[in-house]
């Protein structure tokens, strides 16, 4: 009987990883995670065996790796945050890549963003345009998937634009809200990484949703759907954002960063390509809106602490 290929799947526990390891899970491979959280409870039991990431170590991380036909690799981070920088997220990154080099992996599956480049001013686009160049220039077969703001059951951005809608009397918009975004579903995106890790050829390809909102009509089509009162008003972004760090001290969080702005700002999350998932944030948001900001979810606790 033929052992089936194995996958290895950084952060499986976590969010992208995880619909990508139930996808590949109900096609009958074989999964391993690597994860930082290797004491966080296996939601898929002994189905997925589990390794720490041990960038620290070298010999370590490659026996990890070894076995695996195909890395599916969703480790980043999205904000500095003690000693998690962004450096550190790309050196380590670059280690995990020389590692799979090491162990024999056929081709990798990178989680990106869109617009991502060495050019940009921010730190998290600069970031992941440095590792697409790394990929790229790797031994590996290589497929790029570019995201941009990715929804579902465990997403942080709209659950939490949801949670503050129903719980506070206003709702800050900064500027007119006039920028763009183009969210799609996690499975969507775990789908398109599953399917380009079948293809041969080395890919770059953005993963977007088929509905491209304004900030402005997005707030309001989920305020509409959970039938929130908050008020929606437009302030100048320094002082929105001084606003979101009073209410990150309320909740121990960081609610959103000056480089996030920014990035929204300058339509960083929207795509030129024709778009690459199905499912419309507008028919999803209909379904869960009872349950979407019933509980607010955490950046900080979920991957920084």
């Amino acid at each position: 009987m033929k052992i089936p290929e194995l996958s290895v799947v950084t952060g499986a526990f976590s969010y992208t990883g995880k619909y990508i390891t139930s996808r590949l899970l109900s096609m009958g491979k074989r999964v391993r995670t690597l994860t930082g959280h290797p004491d966080r409870h296996n939601p898929f039991g002994n189905q997925v065996s589990v390794a720490p990431f041990n960038f620290d170590n070298q010999s370590e991380l490659i026996k990890g790796l070894q076995g695996a036909t195909t890395l599916y690799n969703t480790y980043w981070v999205r904000f500095s945050y003690g000693e998690v920088t962004f450096d550190k997220a790309i050196e380590n990154t670059k280690t995990l890549i020389k590692a799979a080099e090491e162990a024999g992996v056929s081709r990798i599956i990178h989680i990106s963003i869109t617009n991502a480049s060495e050019e940009s001013s921010l730190p998290y686009f600069r970031g992941k345009g440095i590792l697409e160049k790394a990929i790229i220039n790797s031994k590996l077969s290589y497929a790029i998937i570019r995201p941009t703001v990715i929804f579902g059951p465990e997403d942080i951005l709209i659950n939490n634009i949801a949670w503050f809608l129903r719980r506070f009397p206003v709702f800050a918009v900064f500027e007119l809200g006039d920028y763009r975004l183009q969210p799609v579903f996690v499975e969507d995106v775990a789908e398109i990484a599953v399917s380009a890790a079948h293809q041969d050829e080395d890919i770059i390809i953005d993963a977007v949703g088929p509905e491209i909102y304004t900030f402005d009509e997005l707030i309001r089509f989920i305020a509409d759907r959970i039938h929130s009162r908050a008020k929606i008003i437009h302030l100048r972004p320094a002082l929105a954002f001084f606003l979101s760090r009073l209410v990150g001290y309320t909740v121990n969080d960081v609610v959103i960063t000056r480089d996030e702005v920014e990035g929204l700002m300058s339509n960083l999350l929207v795509s030129k390509s024709h778009p690459t998932g199905q499912i419309r944030l507008s028919d999803w948001l209909s379904k869960n809106a009872d349950r979407l900001g019933a509980k607010y979810a955490s950046e900080l606790s979920r991957h920084y602490r």
